[in-house]
This record gives C-alpha cells, structure tokens and sequence, in this order.
C-alpha cells in the first residue's frame, strides 16, 4: 500500500477528484492549506502587483493499494497540470498496514 501525497491548485481539485472517481479511487482526504513556493517575485494584473509568496492549495491525501499506485500519480499527474508555476507536488510513502475499524478488516482489504 502507499500514501499518495498531492498539493494542487484549488481550482482543478473538482477536476481531480473527478478524475480519481473515474479510476476508481473512491476515498480521500483533503485540506485547505496555505504554503510557500520558490517563486520570489509577485505578479502583475492590470496594473495591480499581487504577492504569491503565500499561496491557497488544496492537500490531498490518498491511501491506494499497490496495484492503484502508478494510475493514481498518472491522473494527479494529467489532472492537475497547467504548464504554470505553482501546479503542485507529489509526494509517496509507504504503508506498513491499514485497519477499517467497523469490521475489521486489513490490508489492501480495509481500502474497498
């Protein structure tokens, strides 16, 4: 099993979750968090700077059997892309064992 860490742009989460419904990964978590990217300079719209040393994106945290891994990172990968800075990154991790509590089932068994 792994945990699939993703940190995308809030506006193509619908897209991305959209996306992950349609291969199949029916369960996740996500929060909104605020970061700071490397790009040190602001941007300039109409006239007006804006700061983007503080950026709003949306956390993703996703735990996939093994056989969902590479399709899982495919889709975040097609998903989320815009060609801009600040789409976002991808971050797995192992996972040693997973418990659904109410029957008590394990493995990649507690993810279905």
């Amino acid at each position: 099993m792994k945990k699939i860490e993703a940190i995308i742009r809030k506006s193509k989460f619908d897209a991305v979750k959209d996306a992950l419904h349609q291969i199949e990964v029916n369960f996740f978590s996500y929060w909104d968090v605020t970061g700071v990217g490397n790009e040190k300079e602001g941007h300039v719209y109409r006239g007006i700077s804006y700061s983007t040393t503080d950026i709003q994106r949306r956390y993703l945290s996703i735990i996939v059997s093994d056989e969902f891994e590479e399709r899982t990172i495919e889709t975040l990968l097609k998903t989320a892309y815009t060609g801009n800075v600040g789409d976002g990154k991808i971050f797995v991790s192992p996972i040693e064992e997973a418990y659904r509590i109410r029957t008590r089932e394990k493995g990649s068994d507690s993810l279905k």
